[in-house]
């Protein structure tokens, strides 16, 4: 199977380890992964805030970079949502029955990341070693849009080492949403602040999700605070083994380095 990294913007920019570790996970149970060079924005910033008919060559763009995968997988629920519900809006908005045809077929062949593992590679065992207490938030588009179930728990359940603690109210939205905590900072703080005492009542060392914009979001809130449980995108807990543990100081390399 052809497998085709779709990193996203965020990944890509800021947290590239979480791509390498993704590519590392599915090496490691034997499948090759590369890394289209023309990818890039999947549109979803435009379609947000109001700018579908911009979205447009983006999503044209993304078409073309993943038309040779077999399967493309994405460490993130937000982008794979896009492409399954956003893209096709914007075809068939602006484009015509053809594109709308390519969208819709690109979306069935477009997974996250623990779709992809439970789904179609048909694992939850990975052979990853992560010795630490852990708590997992569900983000939103993942929860509500993909309905990925309990795919991530039954991934995070089969690690060595592992203690999963519940997160009360872990489907309740971390409050980042995008251009969401930007234009209404004053809810999305109050949203953040019940979350990180959630998450900081569990006792977990580590707080998980499968995207490292909530993530990133949540982080931030939880540095404020002084509190010292650790952001880690599940995909690098999966890729940890004992043999090449976790490191949280590990050098976030660029995306760049990986296969094309």
């Amino acid at each position: 199977m052809r497998l085709a990294l779709f990193t996203t913007c965020l990944v890509d920019v800021m947290y590239p380890s979480v791509g390498r570790a993704t590519v590392e996970l599915l090496e490691r149970l034997g499948h090759e992964v590369t890394f289209p060079e023309a990818q890039a924005c999947c549109g979803q910033m435009h379609v947000n805030t109001g700018y579908q008919e911009m979205a447009l060559p983006i999503l044209r763009n993304h078409l073309e970079a993943f038309a040779e995968a077999d399967a493309v997988v994405a460490p993130s629920g937000s982008c794979v949502a896009a492409v399954r519900h956003q893209q096709p809006v914007v075809a068939r908005t602006y484009g015509d029955a053809a594109l709308l045809a390519r969208v819709e077929e690109l979306g069935r062949r477009t997974y996250e990341l623990s779709e992809l593992l439970v789904d179609v590679l048909g694992v939850t065992d990975v052979g990853a070693y992560f010795p630490h207490r852990v708590t997992l938030h569900t983000t939103c588009h993942s929860l509500r849009m993909l309905r990925v179930g309990d795919r991530p728990q039954r991934l995070l359940h089969a690690v060595e080492g592992l203690e999963l603690v519940d997160l009360p109210d872990s489907d309740e939205c971390c409050g980042f949403g995008g251009t969401f905590a930007v234009k209404n900072a004053d809810t999305s703080t109050a949203m953040l602040a019940d979350k990180c005492r959630a998450i900081t009542g569990t006792g977990a060392d580590v707080v998980t999700a499968g995207d490292f914009s909530c993530l990133m979001h949540i982080e931030g809130g939880l540095s404020r605070q002084g509190e010292t449980v650790r952001p880690v995108h599940y995909a690098e807990i999966l890729a940890s083994t004992r043999a090449a543990p976790y490191d949280a100081n590990r050098l976030r390399t660029s995306t760049a380095e990986l296969p094309r």
